[in-house]
C-alpha cells in the first residue's frame, strides 16, 4: 500500500537517509526504532508528505505522492493521510470536537456527517465524555486520544505516529498501545509508528531497525 524507493535527505553536508526502501502493507501495524539521530523521524516526515526527499520515490496506493505540490498535495494529504505526534497540537481554543472536525471540514465534508463521525469516533476512543472540553481541561492521555480521532476523521489510508508515548505516563502510553491495535482489528488501519518504546515495538506487527540513515532488516 505504501512504498517507497531510494529515499535520500542531505541537510548541507550531512546525509541523514542514504536510499531507505520501505513497504507497508493495508492493515499492518509497523514499528521504526533506532537510536536518536538515525532518522526515525526524518523519513517519517518524508513518507507523510510534511518533507521532501532529495531523491527517491513514494507510492500511496499507487499514486507517486512526492510529485505532488501546493494544494494538491495538502488536499491528498488532509484525505488520505493522519498523523499523531508526541506533542497532540490540538488547538486550544478549540474543544475536543471541533478539533477533531477541523480536518473533515477542511476536506469539504458536510458538517453534521463529520461531527456524527466526530462523536463516534470520541465515544470509540473513550473520551466521549469530553467533546465539548477544551484541550487546557484534559488530561494527557485524553488529549492524545483526541489527536488519534482527529487523525482518523477523515478515513485515511495510513496513519503516521511520531513518538506518539513519548509525552505520556506508563499507563496511559499501555493504553494508547492497545488502542492502535483495537483500531487495526476494527478498522482495518494502517501505523507506521516511530518509537523509542520497546513494548510499543514488540507488539508490532513488523519492527524496522534504522541506523545512520539505512532501515537494516
Amino acid at each position: 500500500m505504501l512504498t517507497a524507493k531510494g529515499i535520500h535527505k542531505y541537510y548541507g553536508n550531512l546525509w541523514v537517509l542514504k536510499g531507505v526502501e520501505v513497504n507497508i502493507h493495508k492493515g499492518e501495524i509497523v514499528s521504526i526504532v533506532g537510536p536518536s539521530g538515525s532518522g526515525k523521524s526524518t523519513l517519517l516526515h518524508i513518507l507523510g508528505t510534511l518533507d521532501e526527499p532529495a531523491k527517491g520515490e513514494i507510492f500511496l496506493q499507487d499514486k507517486k505522492i512526492n510529485q505532488l505540490k501546493g494544494r494538491q498535495l495538502a488536499a491528498f494529504r488532509n484525505r488520505h493521510i493522519g498523523f499523531v505526534f508526541q506533542f497532540h497540537h490540538l488547538l486550544p481554543e478549540f474543544s475536543a470536537l471541533e478539533n477533531v472536525c477541523i480536518p473533515g471540514w477542511i476536506a469539504g465534508r458536510r458538517k453534521k456527517e463529520v461531527e456524527e463521525q466526530a462523536v463516534a469516533l470520541l465515544n470509540t476512543l473513550g473520551v466521549g465524555h469530553r467533546v465539548e472540553n477544551k484541550p487546557g481541561a484534559l488530561s494527557g492521555g485524553e488529549q492524545q486520544r483526541v489527536a488519534v480521532a482527529r487523525a482518523l476523521i477523515n478515513n485515511p489510508d495510513i496513519v503516521f505516529a511520531d513518538e506518539p508515548t513519548g509525552n505520556l505516563d506508563s499507563a496511559n502510553a499501555k493504553e494508547l498501545h492497545q488502542l492502535f491495535f483495537d483500531l487495526r482489528d476494527r478498522f482495518q488501519q494502517t501505523f507506521l509508528i516511530v518509537t523509542h518504546n520497546e513494548e510499543l515495538a514488540r507488539m508490532s506487527d513488523r519492527t524496522l531497525h534504522m541506523t545512520d540513515g539505512l532501515i537494516t532488516n
